[in-house]
């Protein structure tokens, strides 16, 4: 009896290390799910895709670009899930998402429009949630109704970024070569979105986002999503087809490494590092043409 039982608990510990294993062999923010042991090369690699290039401009049609169904996507809550960085770890909560999208903060100098006070030419008073300027002294004329006197204004409103301002993206994929159907695959697993700062001359990150919960949205919004072939509309691509069929141009930044160094960090040198990202781009392709030898 004992034997048995025996053999009875070494078999359950056995099926319990199989399924860890087999839990193990897929990477649950992969967009292709390609178990472990089908891969036989993967290298993660970091892509910065301007939208304002020619190339990319698809992506980007004025009144129709990316980020104008980002930002919707986001306002709605259907794109709940928007993360700190490209590690996918930590959620940014709704009031700091929200704060990142403000391009420049409400003036809280102006207040509410008073009866009472006297008012210049320029001061700015707020009815009903709307910015006036007055436009000559004046006490006692209400903004909405005193259109000599006021003009309705932005200045000192908190301004919304817009998309056209989010004209920077980052990618992060696997390259992975399967060795089962002997192809290579451009496993998609996060896109990043950066906002361009005009006092810092920087681009601040908005956000990112898992690149399976955006092709949800992509495919959602067929009427929307639209990659603009600006050379023969009638084949113009849904957002999720363009990012299959590698429609875009992303430079290289980063190649995986033990360090995590981009390569601006690995070259000192600037023209060495816009060297080194095309020399990248030539292994990959380098790479895939040796594997197609076994």
């Amino acid at each position: 009896m004992r034997k048995l039982l025996g053999i009875f608990v070494c078999t359950l510990g056995s099926l319990a290390v199989v399924g860890q294993e087999t839990e193990l062999q897929y990477n649950p923010t992969s967009s292709l799910g390609i178990p472990r042991y089908e891969q036989m090369y993967k290298v993660r690699v970091w892509r910065a895709v301007d939208l304002l290039e020619k190339q990319n401009k698809g992506f980007f049609a004025r009144g129709n670009e990316i980020t104008k169904l980002l930002l919707s996507a986001i306002n709605s809550g259907e794109l709940a899930d928007i993360y700190e960085n490209d590690s996918l770890t930590k959620k940014l909560d709704k009031a700091t998402l929200q704060e990142k999208l403000v391009a420049s903060k409400a003036d809280p100098s102006f207040t509410e429009w008073d009866p009472n006070r006297d008012y210049y030419t320029q001061d700015v008073a707020i009815v009903s949630g709307k910015y006036y300027e007055a436009q000559q002294d004046n006490k006692g004329k209400n903004p909405t109704t005193s259109p000599d006197d006021w003009s309705e204004t932005t200045r000192g409103k908190a301004v919304n970024v817009i998309p056209s301002q989010i004209f920077l993206m980052k990618i992060v994929e696997d390259v992975i070569f399967d060795k089962r159907r002997s192809r290579l695959y451009y496993d998609m697993l996060a896109i990043g979105f950066f906002l361009f700062d005009d006092n810092a001359n920087v681009f601040k990150p908005i956000g990112w986002a898992k690149y399976k919960d955006l092709e949800r949205v992509f495919r959602n919004h067929p009427e929307e999503a639209i990659w603009v072939n600006r050379y023969n509309t009638s084949e113009n691509r849904n957002y999720a087809d363009a990012f299959l069929l590698r429609l875009f141009k992303g430079t290289i930044e980063k190649i995986e490494n033990p360090d995590d160094n981009d390569i601006f960090s690995i070259y000192s040198n600037r023209k060495e590092a816009v060297m080194a990202m095309e020399w990248e781009e030539i292994k990959l392709m380098e790479r895939e043409h040796n594997l197609w030898d076994y």
